[in-house]
């Protein structure tokens, strides 16, 4: 079936400065800006990058119940520093708000980064069952690659199977004689290996599933303006995009 608008699907503050007025005494002047080049050296803000900032703008505003205000500061810290506890807290603020579809994105997210964020994880689990959605199908080679965060296969792949090669090989380069152990580390590398190959596959298949954003957003037989609508899904709600067609979007 067909989906319209992309934008209906999800695949994933300034602080003031203070002005001190000019002083028509030199000494004044400096013994001036001294004073403040120490509060700022002394203060843990100077310190902090940005994303620390809107973090903590973003918790301000959450505990003060403005839970639109908390979203719109995680998510502008989540893009600059991607975390999982910041993602977490944005899918918090955006469920407060109201917005099902928006807080299933950013749990989901969080999982990406951190798979052990078990938080995050019974945050999904509690809206689904409150707004009774479905989890997404996962084949085995895509439950396999939510074991560990999406990035980390790479290195697992690549130590794995240059350990594997260089105790093979290295011995034998260097004239030491092969002990038992040497091909146990070698089957060992050589079977994680193997395993984050079908991983690799998952992160690429999961990396094609979507969450419906907005309520009611139609699902048209056939990619025209005219199609007939099959059903309207919910907030939330899970798809495989399969391909595109101009504005529309084949899921399933």
């Amino acid at each position: 079936m067909w989906l319209s608008r992309p934008s209906e699907i999800s695949q994933a503050a300034a602080w003031p400065l203070r002005v001190v007025p000019a002083s028509t005494s030199t000494t004044c002047r400096a013994r001036c800006f001294v004073a403040v080049l120490l509060s700022l050296l002394l203060s843990p803000a100077a310190y902090a990058s940005p994303a620390d900032a809107l973090f903590g703008y973003g918790t301000n505003a959450f505990n003060a119940g403005d839970y639109l205000q908390a979203a719109t500061a995680f998510a502008q810290a989540a893009s600059i520093e991607p975390a999982s506890g910041t993602l977490q807290n944005l899918g918090i603020a955006d469920w407060q708000s109201g917005r099902v579809g928006p807080a299933v994105v950013a749990w989901e997210q969080a999982l990406w980064l951190n798979p052990l964020n078990q938080a995050a994880r019974m945050n999904l689990r509690f809206a689904r069952r409150t707004a009774q959605l479905e989890s997404p199908d996962l084949n085995w080679s895509e439950v396999v690659s939510s074991w560990l965060p999406a990035n980390w296969w790479a290195w697992v792949a690549g130590l794995s199977l240059w350990s594997a090669v260089g105790i093979s090989t290295v011995p034998g380069m260097v004239r030491w004689r092969k002990a038992a152990w040497h091909q146990a580390v070698a089957a060992f590398g050589l079977a994680i290996f193997l395993l984050s190959i079908p991983a690799q596959l998952g992160i690429h298949s999961r990396a094609k599933l979507g969450f419906i954003l907005f309520k009611d957003v139609p699902l048209r037989l056939t990619p025209t303006a005219e199609a007939q609508f099959i059903t309207r899904l919910a907030a939330g709600e899970p798809v495989r995009i399969e391909r595109t067609r101009d504005n529309y979007l084949l899921v399933r």
